[in-house]
């Protein structure tokens, strides 16, 4: 009798314990996983624009040719290909250097009320002022319905960084920049929107009542200390 109890005991006390391994474990990994994301620096993908789309093109093209045909199309292209890397070899024996083309670097905002993306925009525009030539430009496809003023405040500092190098900015609204994401927009020397894509929305608007000028009917007169010309909230009173 006495050992079934005990053994009924101790596997109440194995149950319990396990509960709080698995709870404890559990814990854990959130607190982990918010350790993480609080270091997070953002992630940066290069991608050769240009390589995708002439990718794309030969899909495109070689879909409609035939077997034979794409094996004439793939024999020429190997032939261009040799022919270039030839050339290019000559050049570098005789000391030439192959002029490097201008790029256009495309960057990718995508705003929430916080700008959280304003981090691994930082590291992005790093990378581009550290490579960048004077003819490169920089195009940021910007998506944002605005948020804290101090977080697209830093995400618009980041923008004038590029400025500050000389390198162009354009900006390119496909759906909504309104408020901090209007903000970001402003810095860039063009912005390109499309046809429906709200613009703007900057600030709020506010209705109170003005009793200024019954106070001044009989003759009320309010003083207000403030520390400059502009330094105060509108109020009901003036």
């Amino acid at each position: 009798m006495w050992s079934d109890i005990l053994t009924g005991y101790g596997i109440f006390i194995l149950e319990i314990l396990t509960i709080l391994l698995v709870i404890a474990a559990i814990v854990a990994m959130i607190i982990s996983a918010k350790q993480r994301n609080a270091t997070h620096h953002g992630e940066l993908v290069v991608t050769d624009l240009s390589e995708e789309f002439k990718e794309t093109i030969k899909h495109l093209r070689d879909f409609q040719l035939s077997e034979e045909e794409l094996k004439q199309a793939e024999k020429a292209q190997k032939k261009v290909k040799k022919q270039e890397a030839k050339a290019l070899k000559a050049k570098l024996k005789n000391g030439e250097k192959e002029t490097p083309k201008p790029c256009v670097y495309v960057l990718d905002f995508k705003g929430d009320i916080s700008a959280s993306e304003t981090t691994a925009l930082r590291e992005e525009i790093s990378a581009i002022i550290n490579v960048a030539k004077a003819d490169d430009e920089v195009l940021l496809r910007l998506e944002s319905p605005g948020g804290v003023v101090h977080g697209y405040g830093l995400a618009a500092s980041q923008l004038a960084r590029l400025k500050q190098k000389g390198i162009k900015l354009t900006v390119a609204v496909d759906k909504v920049a309104a408020s901090g994401g209007y903000m970001m927009a402003c810095v860039a020397d063009k912005i390109i929107s499309a046809p429906f894509a709200i613009i703007g929305s900057i600030g709020v608007v506010a209705q109170i009542p003005n009793i200024h000028r019954l106070l001044k009917k009989h003759d009320v007169d309010v003083d207000v200390m403030t520390a400059g010309e502009f330094k105060r909230t509108v109020t009901v009173l003036g």
